[in-house]
This record gives structure tokens, C-alpha cells and sequence, in this order.
């Protein structure tokens, strides 16, 4: 009994296990400048939050569609329509800051909304719904945009930004911890705290294990459904806003290949892609194991190639996990 006690822990608590053995091999393998571990300079590990908090934010809602045993496969051309259309919003539009911004929101919730209509209500697979809906939004932001990236400038003349949004490309707290990781975390904290004390995140791992017997217990199956998909869209808009605001740019090839790394999150960090089992946690661990794995490598100066190999395996590992995991675990 003990030792399913330990091995359901084991399967559970995956991605921090894997996050703490990662994190140790980058000590070991970091390389030394004036003395000191260059992995472990606070400059590095923020750069570490800062360059996973785009994808990270897509992953925690790429989590929730999941767990519903659904897939949304737009989230990378949702975050380029995004970071265009805030871009064009706020200089060649006019918009004020705000306004403009929750306009982009609405545009990323509407749309992903849309997409669990179509996936929930009507019964169209979540994967064609989505990939459908990838090409769709890569289309209009190419359209909006004219196919050209959108530069952004700040200062309160025509064709500027407001100053503000400059702020999403600065540090703080004594000039150290990225804007943009602290969204991440914000949102992060947000969904963990949902999930695990809601009637919310009841029907979603509800629908995820079993949905007939969900719908037999008289949960709003594709009413949870319409709205997981929506807050994927949220959240993917989100990520596109803090992209274009960090770079202060819009372009409408942002995110591509998004949806994919954001996936490798939710895997590694131990969602089952059936649905019913994972956490918003995991995820973060997982985002945060392959951006150390990631950083220790360039830190190395390993070959980019291999980069994308040594992720990969680590991918098929995870997954490979979750299908030696035990119902119980």
C-alpha cells in the first residue's frame, strides 16, 4: 500500500521531480564566469521566467482545454492576431490604452469562444475546429496588418502608443524581475487557485474523466466546454499583448509554433492528454523545465538542432510517464 502511496506521488508530482533534476544537472553543466555559476546570476534565472512567461500563459490555458479532453491548436496564430492588433490599436488606431486592450481580449475570448461552439455544440472535433481556426486567425492578422510587422513607438503624437505600455518591456522590483513573468505568475496563481476551489474546476475534471456520466450528474457540459475555450482564447490574446509590448512589435508570424511548445508544457507537466487529469502546477513546472533545459543549453553553446532533439525526447518521456501511470494515480 505504501509503495502505490509512492508511486502515485511519483506520477503526480512528475514535472517537479523532473523541474529538481533538470535544475540540478544545469548547476553541474553551467558554465563559470569571474568564479561564480553564470546558470545561477539572478539575471539568468529571471531571463529564464521572462522567456517562458509568453508560453506559459498559453499553457495555463491550454491546460484547461486538456483537461476537458479537448486540444487548441489556434493559440499560437491568436497571439499573433494579438500582438497585431494591439500594435495597430494603439499607434495607427488611437486607441487609449485600455480601451484598447480590452478590445484585444474581447478579440481573443470571442474568438475562442467561437471555437467551443463549434467543438461543444455542434460536435465538430476539437482538433479540426482548432486547426481551422489556426489558419483563420493567421489570415486576418496578415490581413490587418497588410502582411507587414507593426512597430511600435511611444509619446502621445499621432501614430504613438501611450508611454504605459513602454512598461511591458521593463524590470522592477529594483530593476530585476521581468514585467512579463509577473503576469505569468499572476495568471498562474489565478487558475491554480480556480481549480482547486470552484464548481468550476469540478465539471472540468468531471468532463475530462467521464463527460456521459457528466452529463448524467447534470453538469453544463457544453457550457464549461464554450468557456474553457474561450478563456484558451483569453489567455493566448493575453500572451500576444505582453509579446508586443515586451518587443514593443507586432507581427502576424507571432507565435508560431506556440501551440506547440505550450502542449510540451502541459505534457511534461503531467495533464493527460485524454482529459480528467492534471494540474495548472504541473504546467508551470513543466513550462519552467524546458526554459532551465533550454537556457543551460545555449549556455553551452549547444548546437540549436539539438536543442530541439533533447526537448523532444524529453516530451516522449513525460508522455511516455502518463502511459505507465496507474488509474489511481
Amino acid at each position: 500500500m505504501r509503495g502505490r502511496a509512492v508511486l502515485a506521488a511519483v506520477f503526480r508530482f512528475q514535472s517537479v521531480f523532473g523541474l529538481v533534476l533538470v535544475f540540478a544537472a544545469a548547476i553541474v553543466f553551467s558554465p563559470h564566469r569571474d568564479g561564480e555559476l553564470v546558470f545561477l546570476g539572478s539575471g539568468n534565472l529571471f531571463n529564464v521566467v521572462r522567456a517562458i512567461s509568453e508560453i506559459g500563459i498559453i499553457a495555463v490555458g491550454m491546460t484547461l482545454v486538456i483537461l476537458v479532453g479537448g486540444i487548441d491548436l489556434s493559440v499560437g496564430s491568436v497571439m499573433g492576431l494579438a500582438s497585431v492588433g494591439v500594435a495597430l490599436l494603439l499607434t495607427s488606431g488611437g486607441w487609449g490604452l485600455v480601451p484598447g486592450v480590452l478590445i484585444i481580449l474581447a478579440l481573443g475570448f470571442g474568438f475562442g469562444l467561437l471555437q467551443g461552439i463549434a467543438s461543444a455544440r455542434f460536435r465538430i472535433q476539437s482538433f479540426i475546429v482548432t486547426l481551422a481556426g489556426m489558419q483563420i486567425a493567421r489570415g486576418i492578422a496578415r490581413m490587418w496588418s497588410g502582411g507587414e510587422g507593426v512597430s511600435i513607438t511611444y509619446g502621445d503624437g499621432p501614430g504613438q502608443a501611450p508611454v504605459p505600455f513602454s512598461l511591458l518591456g521593463e524590470r522592477t522590483f529594483g530593476g530585476v524581475v521581468p514585467i512579463p513573468a509577473l503576469f505569468f505568475v499572476v495568471v498562474a496563481a489565478l487558475a491554480v487557485l480556480v481549480l482547486r476551489a470552484s464548481a468550476f474546476s469540478r465539471h472540468v475534471y468531471a468532463i475530462g474523466g467521464n463527460e456521459k456520466a457528466a452529463v448524467l450528474s447534470g453538469v453544463p457540459v457544453i457550457r464549461v466546454k464554450v468557456l474553457v475555450f474561450g478563456l484558451c482564447g483569453l489567455l493566448a490574446a493575453l500572451a500576444g499583448i505582453v509579446h508586443a509590448g515586451q518587443y514593443n512589435f507586432g507581427g502576424p508570424n507571432d507565435g508560431t509554433g506556440y501551440e506547440l511548445n505550450a502542449i510540451a508544457a502541459v505534457v511534461i507537466g503531467g495533464t493527460s492528454l485524454s482529459g480528467g487529469r492534471g494540474s495548472v502546477s504541473g504546467t508551470v513546472a513543466g513550462a519552467l523545465l524546458v526554459g532551465v533545459l533550454d537556457n543551460i543549453l545555449q549556455l553551452n553553446d549547444i548546437d540549436s538542432n539539438v536543442q530541439l532533439i533533447v526537448v523532444g525526447a524529453v516530451i516522449v518521456l513525460a508522455a511516455g510517464l502518463q502511459r505507465l501511470r496507474p488509474a489511481t494515480a
